[in-house]
């Protein structure tokens, strides 16, 4: 095996999802903390403390305490180099983590000992399910009053309609965690954590040992000596092609803010995942081992550095080797381009880089030429990897700036925030810019449009409500553009357009959709405009 396959070989690009609070961003932090990217772990809730999590480096995250950009960041471990996708556990975000796990290879699942499956859980997980992608679960916050384990692993398998199998099991939970029963090696891991050390004492010792009474208590014992039969005789068999095809999860069981679990996680999860994987182009299939470069762009962030005003494109590696010497070929563009100060990052903290490989994720300075779904490779090639499609908002406001003296700003950097998937704008045609509408897909994102605009561009917003719930493109059967007068509208529909030109149908209610197509038969509605704004 030639060095440039060993080091594609030895990638591993994963994301996590969850719901909110379930520790996903405290479990990445843990990662880091092994792989020697961080020497601290941040507090990730702990508002009072000057620390924040790694992984969330926006102000209005530090502040809110939660994840509302997903984030990308890269570590080595024990011969691995492991690339992280974190992303907003928060149901008014899904676009972005749905863009996200597009660029994964599989996904850490975390779930909430105490709550189990919710309701955004079973959204990103059927995401998950469409790509057929493995699929590892982390049952946290174990050093807490939890569910009972069966009750768990039934529940993953009712709700997400997937088979589990424990790799390990917990003694106990809450204030009894005793740790682990890690069911391969037959032996207990009993924890002692110690807070946001690199990591927390181990005691390793056999189920049948003597000393275990002293060392768990009886009744745990007793407890866990039943479960492991009852798991031996009852649960499925391990099947690794089940894992690596999304119809089996692995299960471990832990705590993250204390340790308990996530270093027999973090290597059982590496020893069972996959290398990068290939990936569509419409008919190719684009194999990672393939001598030329590819990669599509799955994200585009604007003013992480607000001195520098800049602009990232993030870009996941699917074949070869990046080399940033070499030109490369922008097949929505048109043109041969060298990428820009390419960087891996670590959060907010940035690496100039000379190389990467397949399954890496690198940003690059986007001059405003690359949109979300676009495809570079090697020169001499031209496919186009499988588009990635966009949510169709179900929140629209009228938004304008308080300052009409600052519209150009107002318009540049909504205009930005939109490029980046964030949010979606339109226009009433005719009028020129006087009005502009913001779709979204949840209403946190209103609050995260209006903070940005305020803190990255200088600019307060007025919003006002607009009573729409569905948007439709539309596309005449002539292809010319509708005018409003040959159409017949009910009361509670509205025409614009999008910053591409395209039309579109605001309606309130999905009665009004219907009604307006039987009487508009010369129209094509679709629910997709594709991605961009």
């Amino acid at each position: 095996m030639s060095k440039y396959q060993q080091e594609i070989t030895r990638r591993r690009t994963f994301a996590i999802i969850s719901h909110p609070d379930a520790g996903k961003t405290t479990l990445t932090e843990k990662f880091l903390l092994y792989g020697g990217a961080i020497a601290q772990a941040g507090q990730v809730k702990g508002k009072k403390n000057t620390r924040a999590a790694t992984s969330d480096w926006m102000e209005i995250e530090k502040q809110r305490g939660i994840s509302v950009t997903s984030s990308v960041m890269q570590f080595q471990y024990e011969g691995f180099c492991v690339n992280i996708l974190d992303t907003p556990g928060h149901q008014d975000f899904s676009e972005d983590t749905y863009r996200t796990l597009m660029a994964a290879d599989s996904a850490v699942m975390v779930i909430d000992g105490a709550k189990g499956v919710e309701a955004q859980t079973r959204k990103l997980f059927k995401v998950c399910a469409m790509r057929d992608i493995p699929i590892f679960t982390f049952v946290n916050k174990m050093d807490r009053e939890a569910r009972d384990p069966f009750e768990l692993c039934e529940e993953l398998e009712k709700e997400l309609g997937i088979e589990t199998y424990p790799m390990n099991w917990p003694i106990g939970d809450g204030k009894e965690f005793q740790g682990v029963y890690d069911r391969e090696n037959h032996q207990i891991i009993h924890f002692t954590g110690h807070g946001g050390a690199k990591a927390a004492t181990a005691t390793q010792v056999s189920l049948g040992d003597p000393g275990l009474d002293t060392l768990i208590g009886e009744r745990l014992h007793a407890k866990l000596s039943e479960d492991v039969e009852l798991l031996d005789g009852a649960s499925a068999e391990f099947d690794l092609a089940k894992v690596r095809h999304g119809k089996l999860s692995p299960v471990f069981f832990g705590s993250a803010l204390t340790n308990f679990g996530v270093e027999p996680f973090l290597e059982g999860f590496l020893r069972m995942t996959t290398p990068p994987l290939p990936r569509l182009a419409g008919e190719t299939l684009v194999d990672s081992m393939d001598d030329d470069f590819s990669a599509f762009v799955f994200k585009i962030q604007a003013n992480m550095n607000k001195a520098h005003r800049d602009r990232i494109a993030f870009m996941r590696v699917v074949s070869g080797r990046f080399d940033a010497e070499k030109e490369v070929y922008h097949v929505q563009g048109g043109k041969k381009l060298r990428l820009s100060r390419p960087q891996q990052l670590m959060a907010a903290e940035r690496e100039i880089i000379e190389e990467a490989y397949a399954g890496d994720i690198i940003g690059v300075f986007d001059p405003g030429i690359f949109s979300i779904g676009d495809t570079l490779c090697a020169p001499g090639k031209k496919f186009r990897f499988d588009p990635i499609p966009t949510f169709a908002p179900e929140h629209f406001r009228r938004v304008r700036p308080l300052d009409t003296m600052k519209r150009k700003q107002f318009l540049k950097g909504a205009e930005q925030i939109a490029q980046e998937g964030a949010i979606q704008m339109f226009k009433t045609p005719y009028t020129g810019m006087e009005e502009i509408i913001v779709g979204v897909v949840g209403t946190l994102q209103f609050d995260v449009l209006e903070y940005r605009l305020k803190s990255e561009y200088g600019v307060d917003i007025f919003m006002e409500g607009l009573p729409y719930e569905y948007l439709r493109w539309i596309t005449a059967d002539d292809g010319e553009p509708v005018k409003e007068e040959n159409l017949t509208l009910g009361t509670d529909t509205k025409l614009v357009e999008d910053f591409k030109g395209r039309q579109l149908l605001l309606f309130g209610s999905k009665w009004a959709v219907n009604w307006t197509q039987e009487r508009n038969p010369d129209l094509t509605f679709s629910e997709f405009g594709g991605a961009g704004i």
